[in-house]
C-alpha cells in the first residue's frame, strides 16, 4: 500500500487507489510509503495519478490557485518517503524553466535530498513534448542529482502500463532504500 501526499488535497482517495493497485487479493505484508506528489499547475499530477487508479481523467478539473500555494508544498514534505514531480514536457520556454527552478529546490531540500525522485516528463503525446533526453539536459539532472536516486521517465494518459512500470521502478527504488537502511 501507498499513501500518497498530493498538493491537491486528495490523500484518501488515492490511497485508497493505491491499495487497490498494489494490494490484489489477500497480499502478503507489503510495505507502507508515504510519497509527496508535486509539479507545477496543469502538469498532469491529477490526470495520471486518476488513470493510474482507472479513473477517468476526463472528470478531472485543475486544481484553482494551485500556483499560490507553491511556498507551501514544504509543509507535505515531513516524512515523505519518496517524490513523484511531474512536469508538462510540451509547455513553454518559460513553465519549463519554472519547472527545472522547482525541482532543483526540491532535490536540494533539506527533506527531500535523501530520498528517491520519480520525474514524470508528461504529455509525451503532445506534437511539442521534449524528450527524455532533451529533458535531462535542460534540468540538468545528470550534475545536480549526481549520488541521488532518480528515475526520469516519459508518461501520457495513453500509456498506463508505461505509468505503472515508472511507479514499479520507485516502489524497488523505496524497497532497496529500505533494505540499505537495515543493512547498516
Amino acid at each position: 500500500m501507498l499513501h500518497l501526499n498530493c498538493d491537491s488535497g486528495r490523500k484518501s482517495r488515492m490511497t485508497t487507489c493505491f491499495r487497490a493497485l498494489c494490494c490484489k487479493g489477500p497480499p502478503p505484508a507489503r510495505p507502507e510509503y508515504d510519497l509527496v506528489c508535486i509539479g507545477l499547475t496543469g502538469s498532469g499530477k491529477t490526470s495520471l495519478l486518476s488513470k493510474l487508479c482507472s479513473e477517468s481523467p476526463d472528470n478531472v478539473v485543475s486544481t484553482t490557485g494551485a500556483d499560490n500555494i507553491r511556498k507551501y508544498w514544504s509543509r507535505y514534505y515531513q516524512g515523505s518517503q519518496g517524490v513523484i514531480f511531474v512536469l508538462d514536457s510540451a509547455s513553454s520556454e518559460d513553465d519549463l524553466e519554472t519547472a527545472r527552478n522547482e525541482l532543483h529546490s526540491a532535490l536540494q531540500h533539506p527533506q527531500l535530498c535523501t530520498l528517491p525522485f520519480l520525474i514524470l516528463a508528461n504529455h509525451q503525446d503532445k506534437p511539442a513534448a521534449r524528450s527524455v533526453q532533451e529533458i535531462k539536459k535542460y534540468f540538468e539532472l545528470e550534475p545536480l542529482a549526481r549520488g541521488k536516486r532518480w528515475i526520469l521517465q516519459p508518461c501520457s494518459l495513453d500509456d498506463v502500463d508505461a505509468l505503472k512500470d515508472s511507479f514499479s521502478q520507485l516502489i524497488n527504488s523505496l524497497e532497496e532504500k529500505e533494505h540499505e537502511a537495515m543493512r547498516m
